[in-house]
């Protein structure tokens, strides 16, 4: 199993307007590219000087799934609205 994980940190301007729509689209994914087995969206509460906006856990049964998942078309739509409205992003992909 392979764990990814996002983290991002939304430029101000309509940043909570940003979140939502990104939440959004992040959590139609699953229903659309089957590679992507979980995900999990979550919207940070705390809004401590080290917190990121939102972050997003997800799993694929493989590396070759990942792969697929990164070059799919609507993941891809996705990231470009990510690109456009965040300052940063980290990410991390481990194998559970």
């Amino acid at each position: 199993m392979i764990v990814h994980i996002v983290m991002l940190k939304f430029k101000d301007e309509n940043k909570e307007a940003n979140i939502q729509e990104v939440k959004k689209r992040l959590n139609t994914l699953v229903e659309l590219i089957p590679a992507l087995k979980t995900m999990e969206v979550g919207v940070d509460f705390a809004q401590s000087e080290r917190s990121f906006d939102l972050s997003l856990y997800s799993t694929f049964l493989n590396k070759e799934d990942l792969q697929t998942y990164a070059v799919h078309e609507e993941h891809v739509s996705v990231v470009k609205l990510i690109k456009a409205v965040t300052l940063e992003s980290k990410v991390v992909d481990y194998i559970l």
